[in-house]
């Protein structure tokens, strides 16, 4: 069994001000609609040092449905037409928002594509008008997670410890 600090974060505004800049030619952000070998591929990419599951665990029937909703929004990253992050988001469309999934591909961290990958992403379903977006992080994740979701406005409201087999 381990032990993981979860902290809830929420963001009930949309960004305000400019959007953030690309700081790398050849960068861009989208919503785009994968099947489900080019999702597990990024999942993969980006969620294996963080020891991200919840996907691979999911019924390939069932993985098909939740990528098919209009719910379900998945953003990627792409530098130079080449996948090095993922933002997705479950309940668009509904009052409450979750961000289900966040991170970049291990190589293209370090180049302050994460903030610019978030903001597209978050101004893109905001466009929606949820009341609320809220998120859960964890020990597991990067150390620039919390800082960065707070630079992008959102701010804690609970944190719990949680208990997970290894």
């Amino acid at each position: 069994m381990v032990d993981l600090l979860v902290t809830y974060m929420e963001m009930t505004e949309p960004p305000s001000g400019e959007g953030i800049a690309a700081r790398l030619a050849g960068a861009t952000v989208g919503r785009e609609t994968l099947d489900i070998g080019g999702y597990v591929s990024l999942y993969r990419a980006v969620g294996e040092p963080l020891q991200w599951d919840q996907r691979l665990r999911m019924e390939p029937r069932e993985l098909e449905r939740l990528l098919a909703s209009q719910a379900t929004h998945v953003h990627v990253l792409r530098v130079d037409g080449e996948a090095a992050g993922l933002c997705e988001f479950n309940g668009v469309g509904q009052s409450v928002v979750e961000l289900t999934h966040f991170g970049l591909v291990p190589a293209f961290q370090g180049r302050r594509l994460g903030p610019f990958l978030l903001d597209r992403s978050l101004r893109a379903v905001w466009s929606y008008r949820p009341e609320r977006l809220w998120l859960h992080t964890d020990t597991y994740d990067h150390p620039n997670a919390q800082p960065v979701y707070r630079r992008a406005g959102f701010k804690a409201y609970a944190e719990q410890m949680e208990t997970l087999p290894d």
